[in-house]
């Protein structure tokens, strides 16, 4: 039924896309030191993150090949099992473009079929794909996703010179990816300065280009709790639907919607129910039978 809608309080989903050497790293930790509490970081850019750790305090899990979406999903579930209140994902282009990334699973796919289309390869990999952007967006903690830009280069007239410049053109990741973050944010080569692509806050509306600042991630996470806290899991009456259901289709569909809810640390609780609920549903079926 519908309902009056009211803002609840969020996790921040944000996006900070740049060519190399626009500051992404360290425009992600600055809005993270102020967001607060504590930061992890999975770097993937050959441990480019630790070069500032004697400017912010943060955990690091350097990340290298294969750059699978299950290894992403991995190392989001590490870190909110683990307490972490701010994790940045520098990057997640590899995802996508890197070795053992979509398009490298795509291609090896395509080669090793027999009629070698490229199309029907996407059957297999997209949901791996969907299931990694789903862990971002289910993640109960906040996060931070650098995404490096295609790099063009432009002629600008210096001095009645044509000088070429390096510009960040769209950022690498799969088409659309952008659309479910709460924010993206885009740096330039020139000052770091950062226009905004798309924003849900309203934070940045009519914002002049400026650099990222600890005043940026303050300003996000006001916002980010100015809201109705959301309802807690509560995994007794999820455990209690299951426990109703009286045959296996029941118990799939049932387990399906809970699972989408279910919180990283209540999910091996959850796991371990279906499982005793299909044991019961099977004796009773073979009791009834015989």
């Amino acid at each position: 039924m519908f309902k009056k809608a009211t803002r609840k309080s969020a996790k921040l989903r944000l996006g900070i896309a740049g060519p190399s050497g626009s500051g992404k790293t360290f425009g992600a930790l600055t809005i993270a030191s102020g967001i607060g509490g504590k930061i992890a970081v999975i770097d993937t850019e050959n441990g480019s993150a630790s070069l500032y750790s004697n400017r912010f305090p943060f955990d690091v899990l350097e990340l290298a090949p294969p750059f699978t979406p299950e290894r992403y999903q991995e190392a989001i579930s590490a870190a909110a099992a683990a307490g972490y209140d701010t994790l940045i994902m520098d990057s997640v282009t590899p995802e996508w473009d890197g070795p053992g990334g979509i398009l490298d699973i795509h291609d090896k796919a395509t080669k090793a079929s027999k009629s070698g289309n490229s199309y029907t390869a996407w059957a297999d990999i997209t949901p791996r794909h969907n299931a990694f952007l789903n862990a971002i967006l289910r993640a109960p903690i906040h996060i931070i996703c650098t995404l490096r830009s295609k790099t063009e280069y432009v002629l600008q007239d210096v001095g009645g010179k044509s000088v070429p410049r390096k510009v960040g053109m769209a950022p690498i990741q799969r088409a659309g990816f952008e659309y479910e973050l709460t924010t993206v944010l885009e740096l330039s080569l020139d000052g770091h300065l950062v226009t905004v692509s798309k924003d849900r806050t309203g934070l940045f509306d009519g914002a002049d280009p400026a650099p990222l600042s600890k005043a940026t991630g303050e300003r996000l996470i006001t916002w980010l709790n100015d809201g109705e806290a959301p309802q807690a899991f509560d995994a007794d009456a999820a455990i209690a639907r299951m426990e109703r259901c009286t045959d296996m289709a029941d118990l799939a569909a049932t387990f399906k919607d809970i699972w989408t809810d279910t919180p990283v640390e209540h999910k091996q609780r959850i796991a371990a129910a279906k499982d005793t609920c299909k044991t019961k549903i099977t004796a009773t079926t073979q009791g009834d039978a015989a």
